[in-house]
């Protein structure tokens, strides 16, 4: 398993600098991470220093709440795309989702993944599962696949949870085998990665990218059950 090639390789954090965008790139190049997903205003830096390379350059659109208008969650993925981003993580409306407006769900949806296929990225729509009861998640999956997304995502990591087995299975039994699945939140060892996959996760979302391919912790060794040497 590849498991760098499934990684989108994260830095979403409201105090990132500059130097740390440049090193999330450059580990993103070195390891052959899928992606690196930073916030809007570093997509130009990102496209710049990942020019050459096979690692994509995703962003964040409605992050993190979702809760921004329809229009500017297009305008914003325009204008991410016109930077150089290449894959778009959108968040949906939870509100709306809630409230059972579900066409004002797939019309937020439906914007974004019109603004980005016809320039070409894939969009991957996150959830924010923590914050879905299993209904509401499995109708989030089925308005995203109708709409076109590429992907679901299980959550943001700003809220109060992150990904769990049981939702990346279940979102892999209503999206089918077409759609991918990504995780995100809370994915920090090999053994979390190991576990989304094998749950059905195309792909996960982590900032701890490098400490996830270094591979399972090694497990410390077993007491030694020999006898105590004799002292006389």
């Amino acid at each position: 398993m590849n498991l760098a090639g499934l990684i989108d390789h994260t830095l979403l954090k409201p105090d990132a600098t500059p130097d740390q965008i440049a090193q999330l790139c450059f580990e993103a190049r070195k390891y052959g991470f899928a992606s690196v997903c930073v916030n809007p205003t570093w997509v130009p830096l990102c496209a710049q220093l990942l020019q050459g390379s096979q690692a994509k350059v995703c962003t964040v659109i409605g992050f993190p709440l979702g809760a921004t208008a329809s229009a500017v969650k297009v305008f914003e993925t325009q204008n991410a795309i016109d930077h150089g981003a290449t894959e778009i993580d959108m968040v949906l409306n939870i509100g709306a989702l809630k409230a059972r407006d579900l066409d004002l769900v797939a019309k937020d949806i439906r914007g974004v993944v019109n603004a980005a296929h016809s320039r070409g990225p894939i969009v991957k729509v996150i959830l924010e599962t923590v914050l879905l009861t299993d209904e509401e998640k499995t109708i989030a999956c089925l308005i995203a696949k109708e709409a076109g997304a590429d992907f679901v995502k299980t959550s943001t990591g700003f809220s109060s949870g992150g990904a769990t087995v049981h939702d990346v299975a279940l979102m892999r039994r209503v999206v089918g085998p077409e759609m991918g699945v990504k995780a995100s939140g809370g994915v920090r060892t090999f053994e979390d990665a190991e576990k989304m996959v094998q749950a059905g996760a195309t792909r996960i979302g982590a900032s701890a990218g490098v400490k996830i391919i270094q591979g399972p912790a090694e497990k410390p060794a077993a007491p030694s059950t020999a006898a105590p040497a004799k002292t006389y």
